[in-house]
């Protein structure tokens, strides 16, 4: 499911990494069970367009966007929903039905910036946000399909998925009260190339990466608070040292994170999490990491017999101790 990854162990984990990249293959190309369909939310919620015009550094994209399931690629005994192709960005807002803390978290689903699990890593994550009283804004950034060129990649390989993210933030709290969101309790969460992507958004609020469109990029696009989940792209590219990406710059700026893997994770190795640890605590920034011997990747939501697949209650915990919500 992650077909690239930051690290110069890129050759050595390529075989543990098939049953990884089999899954967007089967999203872009179509199997036996996929649909070839758009993505679309469930009923009572609207995808909105981030973009009210042009969108900043488009590309080409081969086709119309598609969401496909493959019945054969199981997590938890589930299939996964996967969206490709998508060049036109947008956001679902699943406001709590129930009682609201203020919160509210962006989701980045992953996919190795070709694909996006939109369910796994997705709208499952916002029902369990909802159920504690959080606004989730579900991000569909871009991305072009598995193996399709030009693709879009972590920062600064290309700006587009961090475009999308900057306006996003900038949307939802320029509409904080709107949809009863405090506009100083919000925050951002991944999973894998959306962990990077967590970290990107948490490193590069300071300007824009693209010209003003109207009065919501005036606001701030800083998240007040970060969870990284089995984040990947973390490692210099180009040396095999234990080296934080330099195009990931901590500063004592970056809000309070949390980040969690498995040290098994065949697909983005552990030291991604940990290179990021190490920066964010020497920058003197509040940071909580949780790390489990099993699990591998792209485990979601979903429990399985591994312990780590109990992560929300930590991350709820967490947000308790950081003021976010009440404990």
């Amino acid at each position: 499911m992650r077909p690239l990854f930051c690290s110069g162990l890129v050759a050595a984990l390529f075989i543990a990494t098939l049953w990884v990249a089999a899954l967007p293959v089967a999203f872009a190309s179509g199997g036996p069970s996929a649909q070839a369909t758009a993505w679309q939310p469930s009923p009572g919620h609207t995808q909105v367009p981030i973009w009210p015009e042009k969108v900043p550094d488009a590309v080409p994209v081969a086709g119309p966007e598609v969401a496909t399931t493959d019945k054969d690629f199981l997590i938890a005994g589930k299939p996964v929903v996967g969206v490709g192709k998508v060049s036109q960005p947008t956001m679902t807002v699943y406001s709590p039905t129930g009682n609201n803390t203020g919160a509210a978290v962006v989701v980045f689903p992953g996919g190795g910036y070709w694909d996006l699990a939109i369910d796994l890593e997705g709208t499952e994550v916002c029902d369990w946000l909802n159920s504690g009283g959080i606004t989730c804004v579900l991000l569909k950034y871009r991305v072009p399909g598995d193996g399709l060129f030009p693709r879009s990649g972590p920062y600064p390989k290309s700006p587009m998925a961090l475009e999308d993210a900057q306006r996003t933030l900038g949307l939802v709290r320029f509409h904080a009260a709107e949809w009863h969101i405090d506009p100083h309790k919000i925050g951002v969460l991944g999973f894998s190339a959306g962990g990077h992507l967590v970290a990107a958004i948490s490193t590069h609020f300071r300007k824009r990466l693209y010209p003003a469109v109207d009065a919501a990029d005036k606001e701030s696009c800083r998240p007040d608070f970060a969870v990284a989940i089995y984040p990947g792209h973390m490692l210099e590219n180009t040396a095999r040292t234990f080296q934080l990406n330099p195009y990931v710059p901590v500063t004592r700026d970056a809000p309070p994170t949390f980040i969690l893997q498995a040290e098994d994770d065949p697909v983005d190795p552990v030291q991604n999490s940990l290179v990021y640890y190490v920066a964010l605590k020497n920058a003197g920034v509040p940071v909580e990491m949780h790390l489990y011997a099993h699990g591998g990747h792209a485990f979601g939501l979903r429990r399985t017999k591994f312990p780590i697949t109990a992560w929300p209650q930590l991350v709820e915990t967490w947000l308790g101790t950081i003021g976010m919500i009440s404990k």
